[in-house]
C-alpha cells in the first residue's frame, strides 16, 4: 500500500443531521446510509474527496451512526486511506463540524463535503480549487430555483461580492453547494461564531469571514457536472435512477471506491485481490472480478 500524503488537505464529510424529510426511514437509520442505486449515499461524497487525492478523512455524524460507517469502512487502509470518526451531539450545524475535527485538521487545509451531495461529471474545477486554494473557495451551480439555496453574487470581475441564504430576490442562479474548501483557520472562525436564530453554527458565516477578509473564491461549475442533494424521497430516487442508467448503459460503476483506489494508486492490484476475498458473491464483487482481468489483459499487474 502507498504511503499517505498525496495533498495536505484533509476531507470531512458530514453525514449527520435529522433527515426528517426522509421519515420514517430516518428514524431507523441515517439518510447517509440509504440506497443511491447500488451503494449506500455516503460512497459518493467518499469517492469525490478520493477523487481529489484526499486519503485523510472524518466522518462525523451521531453516536448511533458513527458505529455503522465504522463497520462499512473500518480504518479505510484497505483502501489505501485513513478514515477517521467523531460524534456531533446534536445537528448544531455545519460549521461545528470544525470544532469538532479542529484536533483532525490540524496544520492542513480542509474540504469540507456534505454527506448528502453528489457531484457526477468532469471534476477538473474541484481538482483546480484544491491546488489553488490559499483561503477558501465555494462553488457556484446554476439553478432554475435560486430561492431555495445559498446563493453567491459576482461583481463586475467575477470576484464574489455576498452570499445569502435562500432569498426571496435572488442576485444570481448560483447557488453554493455542499462542497467547501478552507484553510486552517477555519477552526478558529468556527469557535468564534454566534449561533444564528434557529440554534446552528452556519456555515454561511464561516464563508462570510473570509469574505470580509477578502479570502474568499467561487469557482464556477459550468455544463457536464451534475450536482444532486439528495434531502427528499423525491431526490434519492431522481439520483437512483439517474446513476442505474449511467451504470447500465456503459457497465461502468459511479463511486466505486474500490476502483477508485486503484486508478489513482493508493492501492495495488494485489491488495484489490485480497479484498475480493472478503467480499461475499455479489454483482459488487463480480465488477471488481472484472476489474482484475481487465489489468491482467492491460499487463498492468501480475495476479497470482
Amino acid at each position: 500500500m502507498s504511503k499517505l500524503n498525496q495533498i495536505n488537505t484533509k476531507g470531512i464529510i458530514l453525514a449527520g443531521g435529522s433527515g426528517t424529510r426522509l421519515y420514517p426511514i430516518s428514524k431507523v437509520y441515517s439518510k447517509q446510509l440509504t440506497l443511491i442505486y447500488d451503494k449506500p449515499l455516503i460512497y459518493y461524497p467518499l469517492s469525490i474527496l478520493m477523487l481529489g487525492g484526499i486519503r485523510e478523512i472524518l466522518i462525523i455524524s451521531n453516536k448511533e451512526t458513527v458505529p455503522l460507517y465504522q463497520k462499512l469502512f473500518e480504518d479505510g487502509s484497505q483502501i489505501g486511506i485513513s478514515i477517521e470518526y467523531r460524534v456531533q451531539d446534536a445537528p448544531n450545524g455545519i460549521a461545528e463540524a470544525f470544532i469538532i475535527g479542529e484536533d483532525f485538521i490540524g496544520n492542513d487545509s480542509v474540504c469540507l463535503v456534505l454527506g448528502d451531495n453528489i457531484f457526477y461529471g468532469n471534476l477538473k474545477f474541484f481538482y483546480n480549487a484544491l491546488q489553488q486554494n490559499s483561503g477558501a473557495t465555494v462553488f457556484g451551480y446554476q439553478v432554475n430555483d435560486p430561492e431555495r439555496y445559498g446563493i453567491v453574487e459576482f461583481g463586475v470581475s467575477n470576484n464574489v461580492i455576498s452570499i445569502e441564504e435562500k432569498p426571496e430576490k435572488p442576485k444570481s442562479q448560483y447557488a453554493v453547494p455542499g462542497l467547501y474548501i478552507f484553510d486552517n483557520r477555519v477552526a478558529d472562525f468556527a469557535k468564534n461564531l454566534t449561533p444564528s436564530g434557529r440554534g446552528e453554527l452556519e456555515i454561511t458565516d464561516v464563508i462570510a469571514k473570509y469574505l470580509e477578509l477578502g479570502e474568499l473564491r467561487c469557482e464556477k461549475i459550468g455544463r457536464g457536472v451534475a450536482w444532486l442533494d439528495t434531502g427528499t424521497p423525491e431526490a434519492l430516487l431522481q439520483a437512483s435512477n439517474f446513476f442505474g442508467v449511467i451504470e447500465d448503459r456503459q457497465g461502468l460503476k459511479v463511486a466505486c471506491i474500490e476502483e477508485i483506489a486503484l486508478h489513482k494508486g493508493f492501492i495495488n492490484i494485489h491488495d484489490l485481490k485480497n479484498m475480493l476475498d472478503k467480499i461475499p458473491n455479489s454483482l459488487y464483487r463480480n465488477y471488481l472480478n472484472g476489474l482484475l482481468r481487465e489489468f491482467r489483459e492491460q499487463n498492468l499487474g501480475v495476479i497470482k
